[in-house]
């Protein structure tokens, strides 16, 4: 229920005389003064929503916060209206780099401060740059709020006086090796800023990229981004979202406290909205390194929130969406393409309805067949429309996910932010639900008539290097050269700073209330006769329910020469049933919004299951029909494989892909943990149906298999729902046999060739230890968190906050059942990649020769000693919490026993750790880059170089 406040009742007139009582605010209200409720929210029973209460403060804040006392966190979530789309012609890429500058330190917060206390206080942290916001938030343990809050608003009202152009040069840097990594040295990472150059008129504000463009960064100072927040960051220009486990009353005097004296800003006007506008078809074409050539189509449509955006979202799911859409029958299913579907990329301005198709690798990658068989869809489209019947599943998938979405403190937090930002309506899931409900098979038909259909379009084609003639249609759009006004230097008396002025001193951090306690769910074990073990909680914050149930028919159990098989088994598996069509199936799950797929990982295979409670029984008649009568047909079986086989060449054209198979292949050369679980283009070749077969009835038996559940239902009740499983029989799965690993002597660097990238991807590795959870694993993990296993670790601040070779550097161990691995890692600058490896080395010899310091010893214990309190919110968190208990038989407290050794550990012991595992001398250097470029750096390094071919 929602109660506004209309204004205060005046006493004035019935008092007769003059009085102290403020009678702007309610009367007897317990708002501080500066702080008007705007509206409550209560929850609804029965019905998706989020309660929460509305504020403003005097400055023009707009604060929200929503209680939630179920778990001992609170999620803070600051958003700024202002996104990409507020930039200036040529300086592009402001907004984003605003975000990272948000980071370095304000006034009374030092350099790279701002990390390290949230890290220090068990939490996490982030922000995040689109088209039109730019939010930044932290999840951390409840008795860290008012610190929160006492950062968030130093960053706000008192960041300009620490920003220098030092910070500015170093953040730039950054940000370029961040462009690098995510656009320029990514297969298609350049394919969206293409369209958009094409989609929108030059010097619209979506006609450039969020990241911006380089020349656009190198042009600018540190005024110019200076004077881009005193336009856009005021308090005005503002959303505080707080919840979590909060007392309402504390938070408001906080936040009026902390935000209360920061000036207004400029005012701000929404911005007109700007749909796309094309008098003409496109046609554009990307060439890119990339095996697997893709059409995209788009058309303009509207904007969020727009009257036909409900239809157009369905519109979406009926071509596009799942297996039951056009595209997927038509196209993937008949072989015509690797991955097809349609989406409708909405935001505030604008909005557009995209069409794709990925084509096969080699002789049968011409577009132009593939583009008019889509055209051929979208005929039939206009022909048949949309069923009652598919309408439903869609409105069935909304619901639920509405439901699923209200799992966590942040998805609430977040939802209620974005919503205000750019309706002033925080909570509009039930108003959405009922778009939803009101879309009809008609309104689909209108939307596609008005916007698709024979409407102007941009046709991109993104080919091999090479090969125009694989394009859909000779390019007719050239991004033109950019018209760039003549830069106007910005100098100190230029900017209009606004001070706020308080009466109490920011420089001191406020205390820190008594640590919250996290507590481990209550857990039930239930063990089948057929030797099924099942490990459970309750869970009832929302009706839903959570299950994974794992088979021991990991890729482990495969064996050699049939690398990809377990993968394939779980693809076959979810390929229809002796009874149902795999459509039928689909159908069924969509309509009551359930969520079921089959996932092989290294040991076990996977089915995850979501659904509501009340649709549990259905859900799970789904799973008994999949994993007791599989169809296993040959027509289907031909399919799956030769979709394998193109995902292996889609991955393994990535970068990351090819550093990842280097470490197998230097670490355990010869042995079978060599090799990668997806399989190899030749041992895909070789399966059989027969080899799913046998798989199958071997290794998706009872025995050995575990099931983890979390959700609204009592130990009884969900062992009556899965009656099927006592039914079950079958064979103990084979024994594993472990392998002997060669030790490696000496140091080389392997040099995988990736010619002509910007970056390499530099590695660190050596062959570490089996997992254990709280012997010398977790001791080593604990000794490695100052050097690289956090963002204000030594090696990070090095390689990207130091000296800008990095978008990001870390280190991990990684660990199974059998071996494990100790890794370093980071993607540089091509140029630099010499000099990465050197700093790389002084950074582990002088950490493993003089160990921690005191202050990252103190660091640690605070920080992994909090962390509890965020492991167990969510059903997602608590099923993969409880599936580690049950995979590595864990003690039901071994998190309580890790955070008892963090308090008790000494020095000494994570000392004699890092000099025996981090010496630099131990480990082999990976690199993966232009070996034509790199050759001549990493030789002079006085180093073995060796170049490595990847098994494919």
């Amino acid at each position: 229920m929602k109660k506004f406040l209309l204004g205060a009742f005046s006493l004035a007139t019935l008092a007769g005389c003059t009085s102290n009582i403020d009678y702007s605010v309610p009367f007897f209200s317990s708002l501080p003064q500066g702080v008007t409720l705007i509206e409550e929210v209560d929850a609804v029973a029965g019905k998706a929503t989020i309660p929460y209460s509305k504020y403003q403060l005097d400055n023009g804040l707009t604060v929200i916060l929503t209680p939630d006392h179920s778990d001992p966190l609170v999620h803070v979530d600051v958003t700024y209206h202002v996104g990409s789309a507020r930039e200036e012609i040529g300086k592009s890429g402001f907004a984003h780099f605003f975000e990272h500058m948000m980071f370095q330190g304000s006034e009374h917060v030092g350099d790279q401060e701002h990390f390290r206390l949230i890290t220090e206080a068990g939490g996490s942290l982030n922000g995040t740059t689109n088209r039109d916001r730019t939010n930044y938030f932290e999840t951390v343990p409840a008795n860290q709020l008012e610190k929160m809050l006492w950062l968030e608003s130093d960053r706000m009202g008192f960041l300009l006086d620490a920003v220098s152009q030092r910070k500015f040069e170093i953040q730039r840097d950054t940000v370029k090796n961040e462009r690098a990594q995510n656009f320029d040295n990514r297969p298609y990472g350049l394919m969206w800023e293409k369209m958009g150059e094409a989609m929108y008129a030059e010097g619209h504000p979506y006609s450039w990229q969020t990241i911006g463009y380089v020349e656009d960064l190198d042009r600018v100072d540190v005024n110019d981004l200076k004077a881009f927040f005193l336009r856009w960051y005021g308090p005005n220009n503002a959303v505080l979202t707080i919840g979590g486990d909060i007392d309402v009353d504390q938070t408001l005097e906080w936040v009026n406290k902390y935000f209360g004296s920061i000036p207004e800003g400029p005012a701000v006007e929404n911005a007109p909205k700007q749909p796309a506008q094309l008098n003409q078809d496109k046609y554009i074409t990307l060439e890119d390194k990339i095996q697997q050539p893709m059409v995209v189509i788009g058309w303009p449509t509207q904007y969020r929130g727009h009257q036909d955006e409900m239809a157009l979202s369905a519109l979406a799911s009926a071509l596009g969406e799942g297996a039951n859409s056009l595209l997927y029958q038509k196209l993937v299913k008949t072989q015509k393409a690797v991955d097809a579907g349609a989406f409708q990329d909405c935001a505030e301005l604008s909005c557009n309805f995209y069409v794709y198709a990925m084509a096969p690798s080699g002789k049968k990658g011409q577009l132009q067949p593939l583009y008019n068989e889509v055209m051929q869809v979208l005929a039939q489209f206009e022909a048949q429309g949309i069923s009652q019947e598919r309408l439903e599943q869609i409105r069935g998938a909304a619901e639920a996910d509405a439901v699923f979405a209200l799992q966590s403190v942040k998805g609430k937090v977040s939802q209620l932010a974005s919503n205000e930002t750019f309706y002033g309506e925080p909570d509009r899931l039930q108003s959405q639900l009922a778009n939803i409900r009101l879309v009809t098979s008609d309104s689909v038909m209108a939307a596609y008539k008005q916007y698709v259909n024979g409407h102007h379009k941009v046709t991109l084609s993104v080919v091999p290097q090479g090969k125009l003639d694989f394009a859909v249609a000779p390019a007719s759009f050239v991004t033109p050269e950019r018209q760039l006004p003549e830069y106007q230097k910005i100098t100190e008396d230029d900017l209009n700073y606004r001070h706020a002025v308080d009466d109490f001193d920011r420089a001191i951090m406020p205390t820190v209330a008594e640590p919250v306690k996290a507590q481990m769910p209550t857990l039930y074990r239930v063990y089948f006769d057929n030797g099924v073990e099942l490990l459970g909680t309750v869970s009832d914050e929302t009706p839903t329910v959570e299950m994974d149930i794992r088979f021991p028919a990991g890729e482990r159990y495969v064996p050699r020469g049939k690398e990809g098989l377990a993968n394939l088994t779980a693809a076959m598996l979810q390929e229809g049933t002796i009874d149902s069509s795999l459509e039928e199936l689909q159908a069924r799950l969509d309509k009551i919004g359930s969520h079921v797929s089959i996932n092989a990982g290294n040991y076990t295979s996977t089915i995850s299951i979501s659904s509501l409670e009340k649709y549990l029984p259905q859900t799970l008649a789904v799973v008994e029909e999949v994993l007791s009568k599989p169809a296993f047909n040959e027509q289907d079986f031909a399919r799956v494989k030769k979709q394998m086989l193109e995902g292996v060449v889609y991955q393994h054209q990535k970068p990351s892909w090819l550093a990842s198979q280097a470490t197998r292949q230097v670490l355990f050369d010869g042995s079978i943990y060599q090799r990668d679980s997806d399989g190899t283009a030749s041992s895909i070749q070789g399966l059989s149906l027969d080899d799913v077969k046998q798989f199958y009835r071997k290794q998706y038996t009872p025995q050995g298999t575990q099931i983890v559940v979390v959700g609204d239902m009592k130990q009884k009740a969900i062992t009556e729902q899965l009656r099927f499983i006592d039914g079950w029989h079958g064979d103990p799965a084979p024994l594993l046999r472990p392998q002997l690993v060669k030790p490696l002597k000496g140091q080389s660097i392997y040099l995988v060739d990736k010619p002509g990238a910007p970056q390499s991807i530099v590695r660190m590795v050596r062959q570490g230890l089996p997992f254990d959870a709280t012997g010398e694993v977790f001791l080593t993990q604990l000794a490695n968190f100052n050097l690289a296993g956090n963002f204000n670790s030594r090696l990070n601040q090095n390689l990207r906050e130091d000296k800008g070779y990095t978008y990001g550097a870390s280190g991990y161990l990684a660990s199974n059942r059998e071996v494990g691995a100790v890794v370093f890692s980071a993607q540089v600058r091509a140029d630099a990649t010499a000099a990465s490896i050197k700093e790389m080395q002084s950074e582990l010899m002088r950490f493993s020769q003089s160990g921690l310091t005191e202050q990252e010893m103190k660091f640690l214990r605070l920080a992994v000693g909090q962390q509890d309190a965020l492991k167990y919110e969510t059903p997602s968190q608590k099923t993969n919490l409880l599936g580690s208990i049950l995979s590595y038989s864990l003690d039901e407290d071994y998190l309580q026993q890790r955070n008892e050794i963090v308090e008790r550990v000494d020095k000494t012991t994570l000392d004699a750790l890092a000099k025996k595992w981090f010496d630099p001398s131990d480990y082999q250097i990976i690199v993966v880059g232009d070996a034509t470029r790199l050759k001549p750096q990493l030789e002079s390094l006085q180093i073995p170089v060796q170049e490595l071919e990847i098994v494919h």
